[in-house]
């Protein structure tokens, strides 16, 4: 049970783990576990239009390779694309070192090499999960204001793997982050506290 406790304040440190991109972004914060969680949604919702296309695919391995995918960074820390041109990460020992004392370590050894790979379908929908959680955040940013988030978007939606994944980053470039929320709809709402229904 120790080790299994051991696991989970080794996820919990993401967190506290800053993703480093921001800082050349100039603005939004956001953890890996905050970034995770955002994946995780954007998979299911992948996973919900593949199955609606009648495409077979496992739900339950694409969750759990959303789930893990940033795991390492527990250990190694968040390296953004101009960190990676000067920082070599061990990542094998990282993975290596995280799963030896668990008994389910070898499922997350090899769901994590599985999202690296992108190999597998299921693998390139996580991919895709990842990129799409990526440019939500950028979504918002360019619209309260940023001027580089639209390049950071261009790049993000280059990084696409499946047609679900494209539809889906061409949705969401073209959707106002606050649209759901203050909407024509709901404006007697921000207007007179209450809907057009009386509530």
């Amino acid at each position: 049970m120790k080790d299994i406790a051991e696991f989970l304040f080794t996820a919990a440190m993401l967190r506290r783990t800053p993703r480093s991109g921001l800082q050349f972004l100039g603005s939004g914060r956001e953890s890996v576990a905050e970034h995770v969680f955002q994946t995780i949604m954007v998979a299911y919702s992948l996973v919900k239009m593949e199955q609606k296309k009648g495409t077979v695919v496992d739900e339950n391995k694409v969750l759990k390779l959303a789930l893990l995918h940033d795991m390492l960074e527990s250990r190694t820390g968040d390296h953004n694309y101009v960190n990676k041109k000067y920082i070599k990460v061990d990542d094998d020992k990282a993975l290596a070192d995280m799963c030896r004392p668990l008994f389910f370590g070898a499922e997350v050894k090899e769901l994590v090499v599985e999202f690296e790979k992108k190999e597998s379908y299921e693998a390139r929908l996580a991919a895709d999960a990842d990129q799409l959680a990526l440019m939500v955040l950028l979504k918002e940013q360019q619209d309260l204001g940023n001027v580089y988030a639209e390049k950071w978007l261009t790049v993000a939606r280059q990084r696409i793997l499946t047609e679900s994944g494209r539809l889906l980053a061409d949705s969401v470039n073209e959707t106002d982050w606050a649209a759901w929320w203050f909407s024509k709809d709901s404006n007697d709402w921000w207007v007179n506290g209450k809907s057009e229904e009386g509530y």
